[in-house]
């Protein structure tokens, strides 16, 4: 076998059409455009467009509603945070905040404050001050000797202080 007489499988590599030569090529003309107008052009076609039927997207009804006031929390499991006393990355003498949790590398940010869940036990004394706790995750820290101290969420962007 030579290096010349390599070459690719039948079939393999297609020929592009060339389009507008002639009628007898079957792409002349329109080259499979169809009529004149705005279809007919590049780049310009009316997305959505059903020839003067409503479209599909004003036929639907309009649902749901974003609250712009909506403070998004970062949220933190019980198990998760006895998992980062075990291994020591958080100091349980001190007290625990949001930013002593992005330190330790817990939370990756912030965001709006942090809020704990319930998920899983906690078997460390702590005192952790955060934004919001629900009542499973404040009987667990209190029921382990610790405290929660809920604190005033940081203000949205578009709030008035």
């Amino acid at each position: 076998m030579k290096l010349s007489d390599i070459a690719d499988n039948a079939g393999s590599r297609k020929k592009r059409m060339r389009v507008g030569r002639g009628i007898g090529s079957g792409k002349g003309k329109t080259a499979g455009r169809g009529g004149k107008g705005q279809t007919a052009r590049s780049g310009v076609r009316i997305k959505g467009f059903e020839g003067g039927q409503m479209p599909l997207h004003r036929r639907l009804p309009k649902r749901g509603f974003n609250n712009i006031f909506r403070l998004d929390y970062a949220e933190i499991n019980l198990d998760r945070l006895q998992d980062a006393i075990d291994a020591k990355t958080i100091d349980i003498k001190a007290v625990i905040n949001a930013e002593s949790l992005v330190k330790a590398g817990v939370l990756r940010r912030s965001k709006a404050g942090v809020r704990v869940l319930g998920r899983g036990e906690i078997k460390a004394k702590i005192n952790i001050e955060v934004h919001g706790a629900t009542k499973t995750a404040i009987e667990a820290i209190e029921k382990a000797g610790g405290s929660v101290k809920i604190i005033a969420p940081k203000k949205a962007d578009g709030e008035a202080a």
